[in-house]
């Protein structure tokens, strides 16, 4: 897992839309960066729909917010439409920001262990270094803790 303090690792990806989006593109702004296993399940979608309901917060704090998973570009755009989501969706299917932010983890799941995304939320400043790592977060309140640490 990564650090506080450490660079950001770098990554481009596509959006919902097929645009292709870096992290560079963010360097001035403060970065939400986090990582949900999949659309359109009950706690991803508690979970995003918590972020876009602070967006407008976000927004005046300076943030962007940015969820990734291995979804394909088109599943998050239904996920995107169906949830009224109005920030980032980044889709990693070849697992390269995934594994490279170590959220790529063993997991265990009614006994049954398997591997996957451990939800997971980075806040990185305006040079791109993270400040901020909180690994197996809830998806019910993830949006609330990340705007009462940027307040």
């Amino acid at each position: 897992m990564l650090e506080v303090g450490m660079k950001a690792p770098e990554f481009t990806l596509p959006d919902k839309d097929g645009n292709m989006v870096s992290l560079k593109d963010f360097l001035g702004k403060k970065v939400v960066l986090y990582f949900y296993p999949r659309d359109n399940t009950p706690g991803c979608t508690r979970q995003a729909c918590a972020f876009a309901g602070a967006y407008e917060d976000f927004g005046r704090l300076g943030a962007v917010v940015i969820g990734v998973s291995k979804d394909s570009t088109a599943s998050h755009q239904k996920f995107a439409e169906k949830n009224n989501l109005p920030f980032i969706l980044l889709s990693d299917p070849e697992r390269s920001a995934i594994e490279a932010y170590g959220v790529w983890q063993e997991k265990k799941n009614y006994g049954k262990v398997s591997m996957g995304v451990v939800r997971s939320t980075f806040v990185i400043d305006e040079s791109g270094v993270i400040e901020k790592v909180m690994p197996k977060v809830k998806p019910d309140t993830n949006a609330a803790e990340i705007l009462e640490y940027l307040k």
